[in-house]
């Protein structure tokens, strides 16, 4: 998202977010509506202070992304495996209208196990819509599991090269790749393309990092102060 938005990805005017023209971005995996809130602030659509009203009853910065709430947000998403078929009817859209915008679509890697999106997989490709790119991040944990324990589909990149879409594979935390896949996938002609971002579910914080429950688990005090340390590249706090 922050490639997107702040790395000169995403043709999005923050003072005209719902230009007809404007590319469109939608956060597939609703739950981590934080970072989408985080960066449309950094990115001026929404106010850094709006930030602070984050799940407030009332407030237009929700649990999940709600389109009708708030700037900035194309799809109300949360219902998991619904946004790469939202993401193609947007790319459809922009077709039949004339429009040059692309699409993309971010999902997790526990929805890919949803029939739905697969069904988008093969249109997306039969309709060979070359607007839509698909980033997955690819960090092999979900809510109630390890994904391996779930449904293992792996490998990821294989399946979708093998439905005709275009594939880059790249490491998730590592910023000049991302942007080289974005810059990839935006030449590919006929086809659509995906992004499979290999990530760590809370990167930079090492004991979220070795332990996939804190996926729904809010951090108690002393962990908020371990984990910004640690973000901050600072000693821990004894």
């Amino acid at each position: 998202m922050v490639a997107l938005y702040k790395g000169g990805i995403l043709n999005l005017d923050p003072s005209h977010p719902s230009a007809p023209d404007r590319d469109r971005f939608i956060l597939s995996k609703g739950h981590a509506a934080p970072a989408l809130y985080a960066v449309l602030a950094e990115h001026g659509v929404i106010s850094h202070e709006s930030l602070d009203t984050l799940r407030v009853i009332g407030s237009p910065l929700e649990g999940h992304p709600n389109m009708r709430r708030l700037a900035g947000v194309e799809a109300s998403t949360g219902s998991l495996g619904q946004g790469l078929s939202i993401g193609l009817g947007h790319a459809f859209a922009g077709r039949l209208d004339g429009h040059g915008y692309r699409t993309y679509v971010m999902c997790g890697d526990g929805e890919m196990q949803e029939g739905q999106v697969w069904e988008a997989i093969m249109a997306a490709a039969h309709f060979n819509a070359d607007n839509l790119t698909l980033i997955v991040d690819h960090n092999g944990a979900q809510q109630s599991n390890l994904l391996p324990r779930v449904i293992d589909y792996r490998p990821l990149a294989a399946k979708l090269r093998a439905f005709e879409w275009h594939v880059e594979e790249i490491d998730g935390h590592d910023m000049p790749a991302i942007l080289r896949a974005f810059d990839s996938v935006r030449a590919v002609k006929g086809r659509p393309q995906a992004i499979v971002a290999h990530t760590v579910k809370g990167k930079g914080v090492s004991f979220v990092e070795a332990d996939w429950a804190y996926h729904g688990k809010p951090l108690t005090a002393s962990e908020q102060v371990r984990a910004f340390a640690e973000l901050r590249g600072e000693p821990a706090p004894h």
